[in-house]
């Protein structure tokens, strides 16, 4: 686990790239969602140079193949947000995620942040069931968000307390 640098920008690119490439391509059309992989895998470096919010990176034999993207929330003051975590699917099922968890988690509350909430697609059940067996729950607050195409899709709010007895609130 480390702390991605700006030169770490074309690793979190590929992972980002190839996770959306297998995960979200039923929710796009075709002509947009190229675009939208294409952007993914080259604007790493320059969220990286602005050095704002934190990107761990997890290496599986010497090889990246997830990222945590996280830092204070914009809508809820004193709270953390992970804004990105994604697992390139050739570490799909290593348990290399459920590591990164941890240890964003604990980075997190290392930086004094008790409460944790993040954004995920309601109709990625995957990601959703690795989020409840990391702890999260729903807040029961759900949204919708357009990536750009005018077709807006759901999306579910998990939070989670750190240092209550369940882990949750």
């Amino acid at each position: 686990m480390f702390t991605a640098t700006p030169g770490d920008g074309a690793a979190v690119g590929e992972i980002h790239a190839e996770s959306w490439q297998t995960a979200y391509a039923p929710f796009f059309a075709p002509e947009f969602f190229a675009d939208a992989v294409r952007v993914r895998r080259t604007r790493w470096h320059d969220v990286l140079a602005e050095t704002r919010d934190t990107i761990l990176l997890a290496a599986l034999d010497g090889r990246p193949l997830a990222f945590s993207y996280f830092g204070p929330s914009h809508t809820r003051p004193g709270s953390a947000e992970i804004f990105g975590f994604y697992g390139h699917p050739d570490g799909w099922g290593s348990g290399l995620a459920a590591v990164l968890m941890t240890a964003s988690l604990e980075r997190i509350s290392a930086d004094d942040y008790p409460h944790i909430h993040l954004w995920t697609l309601r109709d990625t059940l995957q990601s959703r069931r690795f989020y409840a067996k990391a702890g999260f729950t729903e807040s029961g607050v759900t949204r919708t968000h357009d990536y750009g195409d005018g077709h807006p899709l759901h999306q579910v709010e998990y939070e989670l307390t750190q240092g209550s007895p369940e882990g949750t609130r």
